[in-house]
């Protein structure tokens, strides 16, 4: 089968290669610049995303928006995508079955996109993407470089909508201007 954005949004629209599919209102493959060069990655859609077919639109996507703004990009500007396609019920964190089930169709995005930066939101992120061994405690902020990817991993959005104490959102914050930094160097623009 030929590699196209219409071929993989068929195959996750009629994909059932784990139990998520039987729960899901819809697939949400994702959304946004599909010649981004910033790729942000989630765990799954939540329950607005699962009604709505769009990544990120509940709260946690309103605060993520104000974190692109407050680095000065746009939705427009980069692709936004989920581990997992489908909701996890209650929005349980998706089963490593579920995540190997679909990594698939996030290389395929990957490979359609080519994007140089992987920014991983949260722990099920980083460790389907940057390694198995990934923490966000203790990992976050750090750039790891592989395949021709830079990847940093931070807090997801709805982590930092739980955080009382505003810590997490001040270190979220030193990834966002990192994430920043390195999109001006690969564009030229920085030093």
């Amino acid at each position: 089968m030929e590699l196209s954005w219409g071929n993989l949004e068929d195959a996750v629209r009629g994909c059932r290669r784990c139990k998520l599919c039987h729960g899901r209102m819809n697939t949400v493959l994702g959304e946004g610049n599909r010649e981004a060069a910033i790729l942000c990655i989630g765990e799954g859609p939540g329950q607005q995303e699962d009604l709505q077919g769009r990544p990120f639109v509940g709260p946690a996507g309103q605060l993520l928006d104000k974190m692109l703004g407050a680095i000065a990009l746009t939705r427009e500007d980069v692709y936004i995508a989920n581990v997992v396609k489908c909701r996890p019920p209650m929005n349980r964190s998706p089963e490593p079955d579920e995540v190997e089930s679909c990594l698939p169709f996030l290389r395929a995005q990957l490979r359609l996109i080519r994007p140089k930066i992987l920014f991983c939101l949260g722990a099920t992120a980083g460790r389907a993407v940057i390694g198995r061994e990934f923490r966000v405690t203790r990992d976050r902020g750090k750039w790891v470089e592989r395949k021709g990817f830079h990847m940093l991993g931070s807090f997801h959005p709805s982590a930092l909508l739980r955080d009382q104490s505003g810590a997490w959102k001040r270190l979220a914050w030193e990834d966002l201007q990192s994430l920043r930094a390195k999109y001006d160097e690969l564009k030229g623009e920085g030093p």
